[in-house]
């Protein structure tokens, strides 16, 4: 029995592992596209910036507010940023108003980040601890989408989104970090936004101040899953010496005609999570002396999805649609167990169904996927009622193949009011009508 069980565990983080390789081998490949050029590639599109940002770990809602007892943290960014030229003839840069890329590495201080419980009815079977526990420093890799909204030779305003991979020092565990609810693996999911004005003071340098918003959470890949989200203000000094042309540019920019039109896209999608029950349970409702109380360890179950969507390319960068969302989770079965246990008399399927809006920016290869839906069928047990909507979201990263008449490949994660669900591997084919 216990050869079965570790079986199952080294099974189960296996495909753990595989899902995070396939997201970072994603991101190389988002990279890889946004950065090739052409051979006779000039130095000039290339720049660099060193960002420093002091920000502070935000509570999300009032159960966090009861357990961050200090926020602030420090971080440094170093960024390699790719600027289109002209001479590209890049259609998706001028409808974008030539927006610049960038592939860096920040490094985020949180020595200063405390975490405690204190005693609280709230807790359940809880018992506090009598240390504070740390959130652990954080090295994240990232690609960055700068889309300006003004340029002036002087001046620059500019929106920025981020997607990447982080790698956290320490995460929730029993010895010396039972309080940090926030990482509970050390990969996780990178993401960032920003507004920026920069001030051109010579015509290859600038300096830049920007507002910022950094999230790292693991997906409900694994417990706990609370996220770190931080929120600061940073001064960046930048080598720019594509700025100039960018500028002239501009004035000239020329696109070619887009062809408007209906297409369909079809999707299955191979997903993995951890349960929030399962984490709820071992903290509040499990007694010290039992091995399970406040466990770092759980079980990882698949999850499956289809997508069936028809969509209406109106622009070279946007389209958007209706679909119909299909999921079946295995972890129904452990749901329907944990009620039982309650004495609570609920309906359990691993079935459930959806009608969701979607929507779709494109640059190249690349899609950033939106969709908003609404449950249809949903039978998930008492945890869903309370903490669930009758609606949920996705968001993702997908790259059209060169091949197999563009089949797409991507990451999902899908959430209720923006908490992870689960995170998922997509593969889509869309067929043009």
């Amino acid at each position: 029995m216990f050869l079965a069980f570790h079986f199952t565990t080294s099974l189960h983080r296996q495909c753990l592992q595989n899902l995070r390789l396939c997201l970072f081998a994603l991101m190389l490949m988002l990279a890889c596209n946004t950065a090739s050029a052409q051979q006779a590639d000039s130095v000039s599109r290339w720049g660099m910036s060193l960002s420093a940002m002091k920000g502070e770990v935000v509570a999300a809602d009032q159960y966090v507010k009861k357990w961050l007892k200090r926020g602030d943290n420090f971080s440094l960014a170093l960024e390699l940023m790719r600027a289109p030229l002209p001479k590209d003839s890049d259609d998706f840069a001028a409808d974008y108003g030539n927006p610049t890329f960038a592939f860096g590495v920040r490094y985020t201080f949180n020595n200063k980040v405390s975490l405690h419980r204190e005693a609280d009815t709230d807790w359940g079977m809880l018992i506090p601890v009598g240390y504070h526990s740390p959130l652990g420093n954080t090295l994240s890799l990232y690609t960055t989408f700068y889309r300006p909204l003004h340029r002036s030779r002087t001046w620059e305003t500019a929106y920025s989104l981020s997607g990447g991979v982080g790698f956290s020092s320490s995460i929730y565990n029993k010895n010396n970090a039972i309080d940090n609810e926030f990482i509970g693996s050390h990969t996780s999911i990178y993401f960032a936004a920003g507004v920026h004005q920069s001030f051109h003071f010579a015509p290859k340098w600038a300096v830049r101040a920007s507002l910022e918003f950094v999230h790292h959470s693991n997906g409900a890949l694994y417990r706990p899953n609370k996220g770190s989200n931080t929120v600061g203000a940073s001064l960046a000094l930048l080598y720019t010496p594509y700025y100039e042309q960018t500028l002239r540019a501009e004035p000239t920019l020329r696109k070619k005609p887009f062809q408007q039109g209906l297409y369909l896209n079809f999707a299955a999608g191979l997903g993995a999570k951890t349960l929030l029950e399962d984490w709820l349970i071992t903290q509040f409702g499990t007694p010290p002396s039992h091995p399970d109380y406040r466990t770092d360890r759980f079980r990882i179950y698949p999850a499956y999805s289809l997508q069936a969507d028809v969509m209406w390319r109106y622009a070279r960068r946007w389209s958007s649609g209706l679909g119909v969302d299909a999921f079946y989770g295995t972890y129904a079965k452990r749901i329907e167990e944990l009620d039982q246990q309650a004495h609570r008399t609920l309906r359990h399927s691993p079935f459930s169904l959806g009608l969701a809006a979607k929507h779709q920016a494109h640059y190249g290869r690349l899609a950033l996927a939106l969709s908003f839906g609404v449950y249809l069928y949903r039978h998930m047990g008492d945890n869903a009622k309370v903490n669930e909507t009758p609606y949920y979201e996705r968001i993702g990263v997908h790259y059209a193949l060169p091949w197999l008449n563009n089949l797409t490949v991507g990451v999902n994660v899908k959430a209720h009011k923006t908490k992870a669900d689960l995170t998922e591997l997509v593969l889509a084919m869309p067929i043009r009508l």
